[in-house]
């Protein structure tokens, strides 16, 4: 795939992906790339292993620095990144990445142990993010077509963060693209 999409998609993430992913000891590519084999590996359909791989692209997009988060600046990057991929790809991709932190918020309201599972820093921004849902939002959340797949894609997110966990490469997931352009 030698396209215009794909150049870009490399230059973000070769670019600005290098960064440390919040507290943990990997990076942000070293981050896409698990939640994508995990994705993968689970058989999940093409879009969300791409929605995986893409889902937190409005941390590299924006210009609030590294980790606003600390500054007690919600960074909204699930919605920067679900307009980005958006004007690129269909809504199988772009919604998930749009719902994958209210998901976080429902896991945390409906499942006891979820909360426990998180990282310090999603712990952090949790509350930047709305904290728990009301009985009203949760029932929203479960209206929305997309939700089961940010729920997916929610918990590739959270078990993404292995510094010795071994991946394919970028390009590898990149031959999903063409199936999920607009």
């Amino acid at each position: 795939m030698n396209d215009p999409l794909r150049q870009e998609l490399l230059e973000i993430f070769a670019g600005r992906a290098t960064r440390r992913y919040g507290l943990s000891d990997i990076n942000q590519l070293q981050h896409a790339l698990q939640s994508a084999a995990l994705a993968e590996a689970d058989g999940a359909p093409p879009a969300t292993v791409l929605a995986s791989l893409l889902h937190d692209v409005g941390h590299m997009i924006h210009d609030l620095g590294e980790d606003p988060a600390s500054r007690g600046v919600d960074d909204v990057h699930e919605e920067l990144g679900a307009q980005w991929l958006a004007e690129r790809f269909g809504p199988a991709v772009s919604e998930p990445v749009r719902l994958h932190v209210t998901a976080k918020r429902y896991l945390c309201t409906v499942e006891s142990d979820y909360f426990g599972k998180l990282a310090p820093d999603s712990v952090r921004s949790l509350e930047l993010q709305g904290g728990l849902m009301s009985p009203d939002e949760v029932e929203a959340f479960r209206a929305n077509p997309y939700h089961a797949e940010a729920v997916r894609l929610r918990r590739y997110d959270e078990e993404a963060k292995d510094p010795r966990a071994r991946t394919p490469d970028f390009d590898h997931y990149l031959r999903h693209v063409p199936a999920c352009r607009k």
